[in-house]
């Protein structure tokens, strides 16, 4: 039987890195190497840490808490030592080893279990090829989320992912712009009962079973992870694996390939950080960052569904993000409930991802949308008019009530007009009557051009018709 525990990294929602001033920046918006770098984060000799970034540290235990861990009150940093290049300081500062006790412990998400949260600091870049070392991401705020291998299915791990995802992006725990990267422990059994074990190395996976376990380091896509875990699956059960060992997923060919034989804690001679104070955590302060958290997606979904009686299927698509949920709920009291879903997943999310914005990025008015809504539910405008007016809106919102957006109901008035584009465009009518239907399309078309999508569609199809036949 398949068991995969994860260990997922993230780069905290800051603006500073964990124990100096220099910008954390990551993802699309990096930045020349080696620019956002100081003393401390590249360890020159004799400079010392600041004090723990506080954004840092609070948004790690509204992590923690949001995934039902227990809160630790008294966390002391550790140095973790290894080896490495991108290492300056041959050392990493971090909340998790043997004798650590992390931020948050024995929490619960969509039926997985958490066995820790812990904060650390990230290494630099180190391009092995070239032997080039950025210090740009160096001592930047990284958050662990560790599972027990309760996965028992590539299928399995790739939704709990999407899911946790999601709920991080609702009180903007991590860098969207960077991603989540994560070390997958994948190991087989035949079923052999499963218990809670001491702490092993990284605290990464506590329960035992009778497979050897290997760990597949920085897989950084959903994808590669479903890819890495049903090759390693298909590996163990073929070469039976008998030590631990650490691979790489070599994406180009769909494979692991071993790195080196698993470290156990002792390799890294984890020792308490004489240079950073022990964090201590009050009870108010856990109290005041929870009270701050908002509703979780499934509670979200759960209102959406039951009170306000919205389709399951567009129920989890206003659901994926918070912004958008809460806006929606700003509407939906004033609004025609179905034209609201439709206009909200449909017409606004198209505006967004055409112009590559989030909502919180534009100044949308609730009270303008809803103006909008009430316009088309009173056949004061027509759908096409909103639709170009929303568009319009791709900055800042405005009151949509003005005489120039008003609806064309009038016949007569769209008959003039209808008129005019039939005398221009002889060529459409005698396509028309030859039987392509496309052609009316073509002459509605002109009719909305001539009244700036004014035209009540209904009527004027219905006056085009009648003329040309």
């Amino acid at each position: 039987m398949l068991h995969v525990g994860l260990e997922i990294h993230g780069y905290i929602n800051s603006k500073e890195k964990l124990f100096c001033s220099c910008k954390a920046i990551h993802g699309a918006k990096y930045s020349k190497p080696n620019t956002n770098i100081c003393p401390t984060c590249t360890a020159q000799p004799g400079a010392k840490p600041m004090t723990p970034n506080k954004i840092a540290v609070d948004k790690a235990i509204q992590i923690a808490l949001i995934l039902e861990c227990k809160i630790n009150k008294k966390l002391i940093w550790q140095r973790k030592h290894y080896d490495w290049p991108d290492l300056p300081k041959g050392y990493q500062n971090t909340l998790s080893g043997p004798h650590a006790i992390p931020v948050g412990e024995k929490g619960k998400f969509l039926g997985i279990e958490i066995t820790e949260c812990h904060l650390e600091e990230d290494p630099a870049a180190w391009n092995p090829k070239t032997g080039e070392i950025d210090y740009n991401r160096s001592g930047s705020p990284l958050i662990e989320i560790v599972t027990e291998p309760d996965f028992t299915s590539s299928e399995q791990v790739i939704e709990w992912l999407k899911q946790l995802l999601v709920i991080l992006s609702y009180i903007k725990a991590i860098d969207k712009n960077a991603g989540i990267k994560a070390d997958v422990n994948v190991s087989i059994s035949g079923g052999a009962e499963r218990f809670r074990g001491s702490k092993k190395n990284k605290s990464s996976i506590t329960r035992a079973e009778s497979g050897v376990r290997v760990e597949i380091k920085n897989i950084n896509s959903l994808k590669k992870i479903k890819k890495a875990i049903e090759h390693e699956f298909q590996r163990q059960k073929k070469e039976k694996p008998k030590e631990q060992e650490t691979r790489m997923f070599d994406d180009d060919k769909g494979i692991t390939k071993l790195m080196r034989t698993k470290e156990q804690a002792q390799d890294y001679r984890f020792i308490s950080d004489p240079d950073l104070p022990i964090i201590q955590i009050k009870n108010s302060e856990v109290k005041k960052l929870k009270s701050q958290l908002p509703e979780t997606p499934n509670t979200k979904l759960d209102k959406l569904i039951k009170k306000y009686k919205i389709p399951e299927r567009n129920a989890k698509i206003l659901t994926k993000k918070l912004e958008i949920v809460e806006f929606f709920e700003k509407i939906i009291e004033k609004t025609n409930p179905d034209l609201a879903v439709r206009w909200v997943t449909e017409e606004l999310l198209s505006v967004l991802n055409y112009n590559k914005k989030e909502l919180d990025e534009i100044d949308l008015k609730p009270e303008h949308f809803i103006e909008l809504l009430k316009l088309i539910e009173q056949n004061k405008i027509t759908e096409l008019k909103a639709k170009e007016i929303l568009r319009g809106w791709k900055e800042k919102s405005s009151s949509p009530k003005s005489k120039s957006h008003e609806q064309i109901s009038d016949s007569g008035e769209i008959e003039k007009i209808v008129k005019t584009v039939i005398k221009e465009h002889p060529k459409a009518v005698a396509d028309f009557k030859k039987g392509e239907q496309k052609s009316l399309n073509f002459l509605i078309g002109q009719v909305m051009r001539l009244t700036e999508k004014r035209a009540d569609y209904k009527t004027t199809r219905g006056i085009l018709e009648r003329i040309l036949n």
